[in-house]
């Protein structure tokens, strides 16, 4: 008989950041949303304020929030419950 090994659904779910910038509602918008989901799901998040990284300014100045897994957008300005739980359900 084998074992497989699996990785945790946390693992498999990925890595999630919020790309935002102080005083932005939308931001703060997003952050509920992911607030009220992800935990749930036993999924963590980060959030990275995009002016204290010049590159992700030069890539995401006019587009923020973004909702980075593993490093690559799945979302932008606005992002519902919905929506969220069909992103991470796709990556699992």
């Amino acid at each position: 008989m084998f074992f497989r090994r699996t990785a945790s659904s946390a693992a498999r779910a990925g890595r999630y950041e919020m790309l935002s910038r102080d005083h932005c509602h939308l931001c703060d918008q997003m952050a509920v949303v992911l607030d009220e989901v992800l935990p749930a799901m036993k999924i963590g998040w980060t959030r990275v304020a995009i002016d204290d990284h010049p590159r992700l300014v030069e890539r995401f100045n006019d587009v923020v929030p973004v909702l980075l897994r593993d490093g690559e957008p799945v979302a932008k300005i606005r992002l519902d419950r919905r929506q969220l739980e069909r992103i991470v359900r796709r990556r699992r």
